[in-house]
């Protein structure tokens, strides 16, 4: 009997966010290879109109998939998944895509106060999808939507060996702290895969102790449900850990950026032009 091989599993981000949900999906599949893809050539995707930047990804995952074949594919970023993951779905109906959404309903079950948070880009903050999510999971709530203008962008360059400036962190995240009728905020879903990458800034700067929610885990729990749901089961994953591989839309301007991602496990790089 042949051994099954190892689910390919793509993982699509403008930036180096995703490699927060691609070490959960690492941890939940050890065996899987993963292929990560960062739309750099366009990042940040925040700075797009919305018809532009949906073109621009449907463009980009055409050439994804063709060079790797995915089984899986997570769309590792709060904006490309709120935006363009029905077109995708629409577009490439025999292969599954698993989005990332604001954790807005562990957010509201978690509070105790009723007080929420939502740290996320200014262009998910505008989304009717965020807003559904609120309607839906989170009307009993009082919720603070915020779009950070520059947090992804200090994320990136914390990986980068910059050390944040926690000032700048302190003035981003400032606006989801807020005091109601002798209730504060207690809780804050972190609507953005770059931000976990500052979870010890953003706990050290809060104003007040809150619990920061990072979505990676139940991104990597959906993974697995799906690759089993198409008879994937992680139990019949065989074989040694597969090289990881990193595409690229545009050349890195500085070598330490691909040091970056080799330091989380993806050494082998390539870079595939969308324009």
């Amino acid at each position: 009997m042949s051994e099954t091989p190892p689910p390919r599993i793509l993982l699509f981000d403008s930036g180096t966010g995703g490699l927060t949900v691609a070490r959960a999906v690492a941890e939940a599949l050890p065996q899987a290879h993963l292929i990560y893809a960062a739309d750099n050539g366009a990042f940040p995707y925040g700075a797009w109109e919305e018809g532009a930047l949906i073109e621009r990804i449907l463009a980009v995952m055409s050439l994804l998939i063709a060079k790797s074949r995915p089984d899986l594919v997570v769309i590792a970023c709060n904006t490309a998944s709120t935006l363009a993951i029905w077109r995708l779905r629409e577009r490439f109906p025999d292969i599954p895509f698993v989005g990332t959404v604001p954790a807005i309903k562990p957010a509201a079950a978690l509070s105790k106060t009723g007080v929420i948070g939502v740290l996320a880009t200014p262009g998910t903050v505008r989304r009717e999808y965020t807003k559904a999510l609120i309607d839906t999971y989170a009307s009993h709530c009082t919720v603070i939507l915020h779009g950070a203008h520059g947090l992804a962008a200090l994320a990136e360059d914390k990986l980068y060996g910059k050390a944040p400036d926690r000032r700048q962190i302190l003035r981003e995240i400032r606006p989801v702290f807020r005091k109601r009728k002798g209730r504060q905020t207690d809780t804050v879903a972190l609507g953005c895969t770059h931000y976990p990458l500052l979870l010890e800034e953003l706990t050290a700067m809060a104003p007040w102790p809150v619990t920061f929610l990072d979505p990676a885990p139940a991104i990597a729990r959906r993974v697995v449900q799906v690759l089993a749901e198409r008879g994937r089961q992680p139990g019949e994953i065989n074989g040694a850990v597969a090289p990881s591989t990193l595409m690229l839309t545009a050349r890195p301007v500085a070598e330490r950026v691909l040091d970056a991602y080799a330091v989380l496990g993806f050494a082998n790089h390539m870079v595939m032009p969308a324009s």
